[in-house]
C-alpha cells in the first residue's frame, strides 16, 4: 500500500488534487482511502471548532494558542501517529492500494511551529514517510484572489509559506508549482508518482 501526501497552504489546491488523484486511481480499479491529517487529529476532534458556512461544516482556523494548548497539540500529534499506524495496518489488511493524504502530519508540525514560534521540525523523524510527498508551493497573493479565501489572512499565509519552504528541502518534499491550473499540476503529480 502506498501513501501519497500533498501539503501546502490553506487554499493552495490540495483537496482538488487529492480528489483528482482519487478519481483517477479508482478509475484504474485501485482501492483508495482519503486521509486528512487535521480532521483525523484528536486535537481537532476535542477542539471541535466548527461553524456552518453556506450549509457546509467548516473547521475554524487556529492562528494563536497559549503554551498549554501548544503542548496539548504536541501530545495529540504523538497520539495521532500511533492511531495512524493502527489505521494504516487496518487498511493494508483490508486490501487498500493507496492512502491519499490531504495535508499530512507535516502540516500539523508546521502548525505547531507557527503557533509556538519555535522549531518543532525534528519531530518529523517520527512521521511515517509517504511513498510520494508533494508540496504545492503557492503564492499567498494568488490564494487571496481565489473563490474560497482562507480566513487567516495574508500575514498568516506568508509566514506559513516561509515555514513550508524551509521544511520542504529538509523533509524531501517534491515541490510542485501550485500557481498553475489544476490540470497541469495534476499531470505533474501523476508523472512524479509514476501513475
Amino acid at each position: 500500500m502506498k501513501i501519497i501526501s500533498i501539503s501546502g497552504l490553506d487554499g493552495s489546491g490540495k483537496s482538488t488534487q487529492i480528489e483528482l488523484l482519487k478519481n483517477y486511481l479508482e478509475s484504474q480499479g485501485k482501492k483508495v482511502f482519503y486521509f486528512h491529517a487535521v480532521q483525523f487529529s484528536i486535537a481537532n476532534v476535542l477542539n471541535n471548532q466548527q461553524s456552518t458556512v453556506n450549509g457546509q461544516q467548516e473547521t475554524k482556523s487556529v492562528t494563536k494558542a497559549g503554551w498549554f494548548k501548544i503542548q496539548l497539540r504536541k501530545i495529540a500529534l504523538i497520539i495521532d501517529l500511533m492511531r495512524f499506524s493502527l489505521l494504516r495496518n487496518k487498511l493494508r489488511n483490508s486490501g487498500f492500494d493507496y492512502i491519499l493524504s490531504d495535508r499530512y502530519f507535516y502540516d500539523n508540525i508546521i502548525n505547531i511551529n507557527y503557533l509556538s514560534h519555535q522549531s518543532y521540525m525534528s519531530s518529523v523523524n517520527f512521521v511515517p514517510r509517504p511513498n510520494f510527498a508533494f508540496y504545492l508551493q503557492t503564492d499567498p497573493n494568488e490564494i487571496i484572489k481565489r473563490d474560497r479565501v482562507p480566513d487567516q489572512g495574508i500575514e498568516y499565509l506568508n509566514k506559513k509559506k516561509e515555514l513550508l519552504d524551509q521544511a520542504a528541502a529538509n523533509w524531501n518534499l517534491k515541490i510542485i508549482d501550485g500557481n498553475r491550473n489544476k490540470e497541469e499540476i495534476f499531470e505533474e503529480i501523476k508523472k512524479e508518482a509514476g501513475l
